[in-house]
């Protein structure tokens, strides 16, 4: 009697241990699905689908340089006199960008940022800003950027940022997610002010 009591005993501690591995199991899988799912939805709504659009008429249209059809998009806006001034970033030097035509009855300023990032890009529209005392600006960029654009400019100016975007290609869409992630962690982190 006492031999199948030893052993009941045994198999009932043996399928407790085994029954709380399972649980844990459970626990972690349903933890990292959470992260996840909610990985993927902060990935959607900054990245793919971020916040866009802009009022009838803001002061400034500021392009940034990025992959895609920015130019169009901004001067598109520029000859529907959507703003007095048209601000165009040509990168880097070595990007070997010129500014492109003049548009009648808008300002058009290109510059170079310094450093060749989209927060050199933010500090010279703030600058700009300031010296004409603009009240908002609406941001030409690229769909996944977006979202850390609209960061940075609103880190160096203090009216109203909105962001219109253009469409990047598909094959680009795996390397702008990781890239933009990356940039707005360390927007966040490490580049805190403007």
């Amino acid at each position: 009697m006492q031999a199948n009591g030893v052993s009941a005993s045994s198999g009932e501690a043996a399928a407790r241990r085994s029954s709380a591995r399972g649980k844990r199991w459970r626990r972690a899988l349903i933890a990292l699905a959470v992260v996840f799912v909610t990985v993927c939805a902060v990935t959607a709504r900054l990245f793919i689908w971020p916040a866009q659009g802009m009022p009838p008429r803001v002061s400034a249209i500021v392009m940034l340089d990025s992959p895609g059809g920015r130019l169009g998009s901004a001067l598109r806006l520029a000859e529907q006199h959507r703003a007095s001034y048209l601000v165009i970033s040509l990168g880097t030097p070595a990007s070997g960008y010129g500014c492109p035509r003049p548009v009648p009855r808008v300002k058009l300023i290109c510059f170079n940022p310094r450093p060749g990032t989209t927060k050199g890009e933010a500090e010279f529209a703030g600058r700009l800003a300031r010296q004409y005392h603009w009240r908002s600006i609406a941001v030409v960029t690229i769909t996944p950027q977006a979202s850390r654009a609209r960061l940075l400019v609103q880190r160096c100016f203090g009216g109203q940022v909105y962001a219109v975007t253009t469409p990047i290609a598909k094959t680009a869409w795996p390397y702008q997610i990781a890239y933009q992630w990356g940039a707005l962690l360390k927007a966040l982190v490490v580049q805190r002010a403007c």
